[in-house]
């Protein structure tokens, strides 16, 4: 913006400049940044940042991701990956093995109570 446009173009001349004389403006009177968060800022930090300061869980120390590395699936999109004609010939007989590995995923996640109910619909058991 330019200066000619700016609202202290207004306030040349007057005292304070629209900022009050008893209680003047000055730099960082609350301290700078996240400054006070456990002393005088204490309110608002408990009011709308909970859990901000302290610990949680255990340190793992120089934790290397590719050690945990484990792509999951849901059971429900299992059946997503098998071609239309190995479900075609699907059966409860003759239930197809899938390998996720090949897709990319390592771990299968199941609801317990859906287990049963989803091996006798779709014929496999797990």
């Amino acid at each position: 913006m330019t200066t000619r446009l700016k609202k202290h173009r207004k306030k040349r001349g007057h005292v304070s400049a629209g900022h009050g004389r008893s209680g003047k403006h000055r730099k960082h009177p609350g301290g700078r940044g996240n400054a006070g968060g456990m002393h005088h800022h204490r309110i608002l930090f408990d009011k709308y940042h909970p859990g901000y300061f302290g610990k949680v869980g255990m340190c793992y120390f120089h934790k290397l991701r590719n050690k945990f590395f484990c792509p999951t699936l849901n059971i429900i999109r299992l059946w997503s990956l098998v071609p239309q004609e190995v479900k075609d010939k699907a059966s409860k007989d003759n239930a197809p093995l899938i390998d996720v590995t090949q897709f990319g995923y390592f771990k299968v996640l199941v609801i317990e109570f859906f287990s049963s109910l989803y091996s006798s619909v779709h014929g496999c058991s797990l």
